[in-house]
């Protein structure tokens, strides 16, 4: 007869969060198998949380054998369903809305939130990108996309790359046709994206944003509740402090600042597989550190991954052993940070208002 019951598990695992929520799991116990000294637990994750699959399942295990020191444990993680509730007056349907943004141009802030969407899709969920970049878009360039988007019952039908729904205005207007408008239109281009796109059920929108700190930003954190911003810098002292800025105009529009992403961070050199630090290195990290910001991670600067850019194979990166660490580690550490968050600050449980 087993020293322990299949209740008393039940019970300990009741003490874990939720790492999407914060909250205690329940139904996300999908079994509970107790056998003489074995124990096998069926946890249930949802997409959202997937890129921190490994780490969770280390959870369950660890608080299980805390529990019980004289157990042999198996824990399996299974996929749990969870709805995203619409967000603002806009209904978006999506857990998480991220904007990924840099204080200056020329940082490579539209390769590191492509990157960061294909990431977090590889992982397994389900992810939107839009470019808010309206006067340079790089969007469809990067993902090689080509083509102009429809509208079916009133919705726009975005374009899809590497499984994901992709909206730019470089899908509405001709290739190479400049876009001349002043902040009215910016705003109105913008609601028009979040609001009348059909960007179906999401874990994550990522939101490659225009260089700066201008009108975009301020309209996004009027239209809809922003979970945060990633900003995107180079090592050198000149890019650290227009960086700097753009924490600065989050923080003033009270949105989060989820995190760093130091790009261009050192050169790999093909010949050798050496290391070069052309711009230096680790500015963004020590600032994150000092002004307590997550550091998301780093892109080296590579010859293929400049390559993939160019060619519109951006997904290929993640089949380099070359970079595909770097860039799965951002995605990684991203969702490890809005868990933290989850379970220091749990969401409620919004209730029906009943007429």
């Amino acid at each position: 007869m087993s020293a322990f019951t299949q209740e008393q598990v039940q019970k300990s695992l009741e003490k874990i969060q939720d790492p999407e929520t914060g909250r205690a799991l329940k139904k996300q116990i999908k079994e509970v198998v107790v056998e003489d000294v074995n124990i096998t637990a069926k946890i249930g994750l949802t997409s959202f949380a997937m890129p921190i699959k490994d780490s969770f399942a280390k959870e369950v295990n660890d608080h299980l054998k805390s529990d019980f020191p004289d157990a042999t444990i198996t824990v399996e993680i299974v996929d749990h369903s969870r709805p995203a509730t619409p967000l603002g007056q806009v209904g978006l349907k999506a857990k998480a809305v991220i904007a990924v943004a840099a204080g200056k141009g020329g940082v490579g802030k539209s390769t590191a939130a492509t990157s960061l969407a294909i990431g977090l899709k590889r992982a397994g969920c389900s992810v939107g990108l839009l470019d808010a970049d309206v006067y340079g878009p790089s969007l469809p360039h990067l993902t090689g996309t080509r083509g102009q988007v429809t509208k079916v019952d009133g919705k726009i039908v975005p374009l899809i790359a590497e499984g994901i729904p992709l909206m730019s205005i470089g899908f509405m207007i001709p290739p190479g046709e400049a876009v001349i408008w002043r902040g009215p239109m910016l705003h109105s281009a913008v609601t028009t994206f979040v609001r009348d796109t059909d960007w179906g059920e999401l874990d994550y929108l990522i939101i490659d944003m225009p260089p700066g700190t201008g009108d975009i930003a301020l309209s996004l954190s009027q239209l809809l509740p922003l979970t945060g911003a990633v900003i995107v810098c180079t090592p050198q002292e000149v890019a650290l402090i227009d960086a700097i800025k753009a924490v600065g105009m989050f923080r003033k529009v009270k949105i989060p600042v989820l995190g760093l992403i130091e790009n261009m961070s050192s050169f790999i050199c093909p010949d050798n597989g050496k290391s070069y630090d052309i711009f230096g290195k680790g500015g963004a990290k020590e600032y994150a550190e000092q002004d307590k910001i997550a550091f998301l991670g780093e892109i080296p600067i590579n010859i293929q991954l400049r390559e993939r850019g160019d060619a519109g194979k951006m997904g290929d990166n993640f089949n380099d052993p070359d970079i595909a660490p770097y860039l799965d580690s951002i995605a990684h550490e991203l969702v490890k940070t809005l868990t933290a968050n989850a379970k220091a600050n749990p969401v409620q449980v919004q209730l029906p208002v009943l007429g």
